[in-house]
């Protein structure tokens, strides 16, 4: 048990530090950060759909025959993450440049609105790998890659909506880190109740199969298929195929 909390916690610090990629991103060139933002969400997808497909699905199904309830969590996990974008407009902004606006004298109201919205994204976050790192350490290593890989471009994204909010640099960093920390809270519930392996793999992993489900194909997908360029759609490809790849790779330390 001692392993689970450690590469848990691990996982979920190594998730939240992401959010400091706010600073990398000063020192982007402007032209150069849109480009990069799109392989990163190729690379996002691919990693999503690969973990589901290649991971998760398969441990869902390992021990037990079909039971129509396992697909009801999985559209459970789909639904929550559609509700969690519809009301609380939970949006990742991937063609956000991280510029100030002088002109904001005051925070705009829909930067709160995004750090709500990020923070409990991230509490459901620190969920899912706690209860993946449960049902196996493979099974944790491969949702942190996914998340790790999903969490990169919407940082960015995240860190401009907060500057265009009216946030001044250093505070959109303070705060986008201190809504990442709240994977960190949701981890230390899973462990702390301590829940039982056949409710991981019959609730916590149909639900995070479902979430990664929706991102990848009704928030990624639709952001790649804005650009129509026969080069950066190629590179697209490319980076979605590394993705899935990164997730079969991670086969070989099962």
């Amino acid at each position: 048990m001692f392993e689970i909390w450690f590469y848990s916690l691990i996982s979920v610090f190594i998730v939240s530090l992401i959010s400091l990629v706010g600073v990398l991103v000063l020192a982007l060139n402007k032209n150069f950060l849109p480009k990069l933002l799109y392989c990163l969400v190729s690379l996002a997808a691919g990693g999503m759909l690969g973990d589901v497909f290649i991971h998760l699905l398969p441990e869902i199904f390992k021990d037990s025959d079909f039971d129509k309830k396992l697909s009801l969590f999985i559209f459970l996990g789909i639904l929550i993450f559609f509700v969690l974008e519809k009301f609380i407009r939970w949006r990742h902004c991937h063609e956000c440049y991280p510029e100030e606006n002088p002109s904001h004298k005051h925070i705009q109201p829909f930067g709160y609105v995004n750090l709500i919205g990020d923070g409990l994204h991230n509490f459901i976050n620190g969920i899912m790998i706690a209860g993946s790192y449960l049902a196996g350490p493979a099974i944790g290593i491969a949702t942190t890659f996914a998340v790790v890989f999903h969490e990169i471009p919407q940082e960015i994204g995240d860190f401009g909506v907060l500057l265009k909010a009216g946030f001044s640099r250093l505070k959109a960093i303070f705060f986008n880190l201190l809504s990442a920390l709240a994977a960190v809270i949701g981890a230390l519930l899973i462990l702390i109740i301590n829940v039982q392996a056949d409710v991981v793999s019959f609730f916590i992993i149909p639900l995070t199969a479902g979430g990664f489900i929706y991102i990848a194909l009704a928030d990624l997908a639709p952001e790649l298929h804005r650009e129509t360029g026969a080069k950066k759609s190629l590179w697209q490809l490319l980076f979605f195929i590394l993705g899935i790849g990164v997730m079969y790779l991670l086969l070989l330390i099962e």
